[in-house]
């Protein structure tokens, strides 16, 4: 079935063209990444599939028994609502249903009440609501009473993933989803669960994003937008790496051709007289193509660089037994490490576990309870944070930079002007001249990172600095800082990014716990899943019946006469003791597929499973307390 054909697609924004006369289509269970530079299109292109932004000229047919939902980087939300009110704002059948089933439990109309219940077993709203709830649990979402208003950022963000996810089940027809970075502001744990939500589920989706491994293990299919232009590729992003290669290659090649015919015909045209005759009028125009074909810059990341980076002494940091609370809520404890010189350390671990918290006390901005810190005194540090760029109104991207310095040093005794070096990160001719206010997101990102590189800083500190990065500007940003010299720390959640740049890793455990581990973070993901499997069949296991009935005994009188059970009865309890462990472990079972499952008849069947399950054992344990009792 097809969803989306669009046919020769343009959109421009003054004189800079986004993309022009792009073809494509989107076909039932295609699973699409889209790959580009920040300021190419993507989210304009979204934007214009969902009706919110309109294309200069082209086509864009959505077929009308599809729904199209967006997860975007901007919220709309009330702050006056509670998590549950917002996740009940969805316009659809299963969720009016159950609005109007909560409204039932304090009504007196039978007739409504009746309808209530009629319209939550047809809608299947039933389902759908345990769905919901364990979707926001997933998602780290408990206080469903709290207001939106009250929310962090990445509180809001994870609960419109909740809503989004929602909906696509809410509707039990045709869907695309359409998602920009929406493993954004999600730890490890919430960005693995959400990848294998998203393989296994029947949907259709288009996504946005810069995680390499998420978009890998979730899409099959994607689009590179460059130059205006759309590329298509079928496979893995290392098949998108080599398809992307030959082209360019094959593209140096003609521009090689193109210069040497590009020189001729020069030559030709200042010979030309100013009264040019209509027979030379098609080897003019092919001059300006040739002419166009021979300026195209596909060297783009290209450079190799040998930095000159300030000195380093032999003292670089030491932390020594730092302790840290807020409240009863212990972020580090004890915590000692000496940093060398060219070390690059990932930092890991749930939100709100301390990471935030330790580059602070590293750099002096926050107090440490207990402890001591010794900096040495040629440590020069770079840091990137979360929070945005500071810049002055209509301050132009190349005089934002030029305030640091003219040049960047190089090793080699040359350097590097200030616009040579935003060319390394992307910002070409026309947008280093260009306001910061009109770049996009992204592009302001890139340039703040920039900022804090071109400082030539000799310890860099870098908390998320992932987040709404695009994916060359990550490839460009990794080869920096393979290239660094100095001491690093990165606080991300991008596995990839983290795999590729670390070669040490600081993991928060919890309750001011920081384990030390030489390697890279898959490396430390496999050791602690090896750990916590060989710690978890190293338990040992109470007896059946004492793990499933936890209840007291109930003292017996030395008065009370005891009689024996009867043979039927006898082998009754011994039936019933024998299946109760045996129920407790289906049970458990369906628990852990139904938090692993997203298709929504598996787990149609897997809660009706449960329930009988559940009833059988319940009824289990009534009678074992009886034959108990007649003992």
């Amino acid at each position: 079935m097809n969803y989306v054909s669009a046919e020769n697609l343009t959109k421009s924004y003054g004189i800079k063209v986004l993309f022009e006369n792009i073809s494509f289509h989107i076909n039932e269970g295609d699973k699409i990444a889209i790959v580009a530079k920040n300021g190419s299109g993507k989210s304009t292109l979204l934007k214009i599939l969902m009706g919110k932004e309109i294309a200069d000229s082209g086509t864009a047919i959505i077929n009308k028994d599809i729904q199209v939902v967006l997860f975007d980087q901007e919220i709309d939300y009330d702050p006056n609502l509670n998590i549950e009110e917002f996740m009940m704002t969805l316009d659809s059948k299963p969720i009016l249903a159950l609005k109007n089933y909560h409204k039932s439990l304090h009504s007196t109309d039978n007739d409504f009440i009746e309808k209530a219940l009629a319209d939550m077993e047809a809608h299947k709203a039933w389902d759908l609501e345990n769905e919901m709830k364990q979707i926001l649990s997933q998602l780290k979402i408990t206080d469903l009473e709290a207001k939106m208003g009250t929310l962090s950022g990445g509180q809001i963000k994870r609960v419109a993933l909740a809503k989004l996810l929602t909906e696509t089940r809410a509707e039990h027809r045709h869907t695309l989803l359409i998602m920009d970075e929406p493993t954004n502001h999600l730890d490890v744990d919430m960005v693995e669960w959400l990848e294998n939500y998203l393989t296994k589920a029947k949907i259709t989706l288009l996504l946005v994003t810069h995680d390499r491994y998420f978009l890998d293990s979730v899409c099959d299919i994607i689009w590179e937008m460059e130059d205006g232009n759309l590329y298509f590729h079928n496979g893995s992003y290392a098949t998108y790496l080599e398809n992307k290669m030959i082209r360019e290659d094959n593209l140096n090649a003609t521009i090689d051709k193109a210069n040497n015919l590009y020189r001729k015909e020069l030559e030709w045209m200042r010979r030309q007289p100013k009264a040019r005759t209509t027979k030379s009028k098609s080897r003019i125009d092919s001059f300006y193509e040739t002419e166009k074909v021979a300026k195209t810059d596909t060297r783009k990341q290209g450079l190799e660089l040998d930095f000159e980076m300030k000195r380093l002494g032999n003292k670089i940091l030491e932390l020594k037994n730092i302790d840290k609370s807020f409240g009863n809520k212990v972020l580090l404890k004890d915590f000692s490490y000496q940093f060398q010189r060219g070390e690059k350390v990932g930092i890991i671990g749930k939100n709100g576990a301390g990471k935030s918290t330790l580059l602070n006390i590293i750099q002096g901005f926050e107090k440490y309870d207990k402890g001591e810190i010794e900096t040495g005194e040629t440590i020069s540090f770079g840091y990137f944070a979360q929070k945005g760029l500071t810049y002055k109104e209509d301050e132009r991207v190349i005089d934002f930079i030029k305030e640091i310095a003219e040049f960047y040093p190089l090793a080699n005794g040359k350097s590097l002007s200030a616009s040579q070096f935003l060319r390394l990160f992307l910002f070409d001719d026309q947008t280093q001249y260009s306001p910061i206010s009109k770049l996009s997101g992204g592009e302001k990102r890139r340039l703040h990172l920039m900022y804090i590189l071109y400082q030539n800083p000799n310890f860099l500190i870098f908390d998320e600095p992932t987040n709404d990065l695009d994916l060359p500007t990550l490839t460009v940003l990794e080869n920096f800082l393979q290239q660094f010299q100095g001491s690093l720390i990165i606080v991300s959640h991008d596995r990839y990014f983290m795999d590729r740049i670390v070669d040490h890793v600081l993991a928060f455990e919890g309750d001011g716990k920081i384990r030390d581990f030489v390697g890279n973070f898959s490396e430390y993901r496999e050791a602690k899943s090896r750990e916590d499997a060989l710690e978890k069949n190293t338990v040992v296991k109470p007896e059946p019946v004492k793990e499933t009935i936890s209840i007291p005994e109930t003292p017996q009188s030395s008065n009370t006469p005891k009689r024996k059970l009867t043979f039927k009865e006898q082998r009754e309890l011994e039936t019933i003791e024998k299946e109760m462990p045996e129920l407790e472990e289906k049970r458990a079972k369906i628990l852990d597929q139904l938090n692993n499952e997203s298709d929504y008849e598996k787990i149609a069947g897997l809660s009706s499973e449960l329930e009988t399950i559940s009833e059988k054992l319940e009824n289990h344990e009534m009678r074992w307390l009886e034959l108990q009792e007649a003992l």
